[in-house]
């Protein structure tokens, strides 16, 4: 049965809705951790296979404009959950951020609307140390999740072969895993391993999807992969940790890149076996999945990001502005309403997840907001969907500060070229010689600074920027 879409009238500001015949769709929302916009097949990667993603961009739509929530993952994060930019969030870096059991989010959200809602991996939002904390408000369970499987702690994430992970308000504990005692392994590192958090992740995800077939859901598959283990590099100059390298084993790279794409191929293969479970329990047509990831691809753990050309041609990686360090992987499928084969070079953000979520459960988003629907862009109707004045992104990380993106234009600020001064509303602001400007239509690699010859698009910008001025 196919799912019924009507277009909605012209005070939707999404531009379409679900008709109230059709089945509020089940929604899976799939994260990878540090994947660059090069480094799956649809989107120009060689080496490394993921067949199973590349077919499911071949069933649904690809996005080629899609943009993480900041360079770094707690920022990140943060922004698909509250539906608001940075500029709201205020959170700019991965410095510590307790969700606190009150804002709306997807999942409470949805939660209200009578949605069985569930995730999985890394939560980076509340960090819970012990069991006894169940009252903490930064615990996804507080924040609108009824089952977590996976870790609270954002930098404990790092160690694939962890001696607990959390399910609910419990720790589930691995004595087979034991942990190095050396200083510079921060407790991250383990010497003896037997449990791979990714498996034991990917299978609560496949459990609750069994669990709560006939129930509209919402499931969170917020795996970990391929981030690097930072100590482990560190430690031994291999981060990449993965039970084998698979099908590339014998080729002549280094260890840590083997680990990488063995990595991401058994990613893909496990999104393989979602879809295959989909189709098991004849959820395929009740069922929107989206695949993306954080931010853009890590150079840590002994992998460089050079190596696979993890940021395609794009322009830098992790923690930077330019389009590498933010516009990111997007491929959804939801068979019977997004068309087969679809690509959008529709600019959208990971605070535009939250009023989609909403609209396809049939309910509102917060007024406060800063995303837009991309459900039309989802249903290849790009006359109904409503675009963003612009895209905004701060930072305190890296040798960028500031990101925005208004149509074709892009500007990006250097902070240690500047110089400071007040404008006339007393907010500082970044002297114009410390921004570098790029026409994305005719150079979405960001080679050529076209500031000098577009200094009218530059001040836009600037002033667009100002209005949510972090720097």
């Amino acid at each position: 049965m196919s799912c019924q879409i009507v277009s909605g009238d012209d005070s939707n500001k999404a531009g379409s809705s679900v008709s109230s015949e059709a089945l509020r769709p089940n929604i899976i929302y799939v994260m990878a951790d540090d994947l660059g916009y090069g480094d799956l097949g649809c989107y120009g990667q060689t080496r490394i296979q993921t067949p199973h993603l590349d077919q499911m961009a071949a069933d649904g739509i690809r996005f080629t404009d899609h943009y993480a929530g900041h360079t770094v993952c707690r920022p990140s994060r943060l922004t698909l959950w509250t539906g608001k930019h940075v500029g709201s969030t205020g959170l700019i870096g991965n410095a510590a951020r307790n969700l606190t059991g009150e804002q709306p989010t997807v999942a409470s959200l949805l939660k209200q609307a009578g949605y069985a809602t569930g995730g999985v991996g890394k939560w980076a939002l509340g960090n819970v140390n012990v069991p006894e904390e169940i009252e903490n408000p930064g615990h996804p369970l507080a924040n609108g999740f009824d089952a977590w499987t996976g870790y609270m702690n954002q930098s404990n994430a790092h160690n694939y072969y962890p001696p607990f992970l959390w399910k609910n308000y419990k720790q589930s504990f691995y004595p087979g895993n034991l942990i190095s005692t050396d200083p510079i392994a921060r407790g991250r590192v383990a010497v003896k391993r037997e449990t791979y958090s990714h498996d034991v992740m990917t299978d609560a995800a496949f459990d609750f999807i069994r669990e709560h077939q006939s129930d509209p859901f919402l499931l969170h598959v917020h795996w970990t992969i391929p981030h690097a283990n930072n100590e482990g590099g560190r430690l031994n100059g291999d981060g990449m940790e993965v039970p084998d390298h698979g099908i590339y084993a014998d080729r002549d790279w280094p260890n840590p890149e083997k680990g990488f794409a063995a990595m991401i191929t058994r990613m893909d293969r496990d999104m393989g076996r979602m879809m295959d479970l989909l189709e098991e329990l004849n959820l395929s047509e009740k069922t929107l999945v989206i695949f993306t990831s954080d931010n853009g691809p890590h150079h840590e753990g002994g992998h460089s990001d050079l190596f696979f050309n993890s940021s395609g041609p794009l322009q830098g990686s992790k923690r930077s502005m330019h389009e590498g360090g933010i516009r990111v992987p997007f491929i959804a499928k939801w068979q019977g309403a997004i068309e087969a084969g679809s690509i959008s070079d529709h600019p959208s953000a990971f605070w535009d997840f939250l009023p989609t979520a909403c609209e396809l459960a049939g309910v509102d988003p917060p007024a406060e907001t800063d995303g837009i629907s991309y459900l039309p862009a989802l249903l290849n109707q790009p006359e109904k969907q409503t675009k963003h004045r612009y895209l905004y992104w701060a930072s305190s990380e890296g040798p960028t500060s500031v990101g925005i993106r208004s149509g074709r234009w892009k500007a990006v600020n250097y902070p240690g070229k500047t110089k400071q001064r007040r404008s006339g509303n007393g907010k500082p602001m970044v002297r114009e010689d410390g921004w570098k400007l790029f026409d994305l239509t005719t150079d979405p690699g960001e080679q050529r600074d076209v500031a000098k010859e577009h200094p009218e698009e530059l001040e836009r910008l600037v002033e667009m920027a100002r209005e949510d001025s972090l720097f």
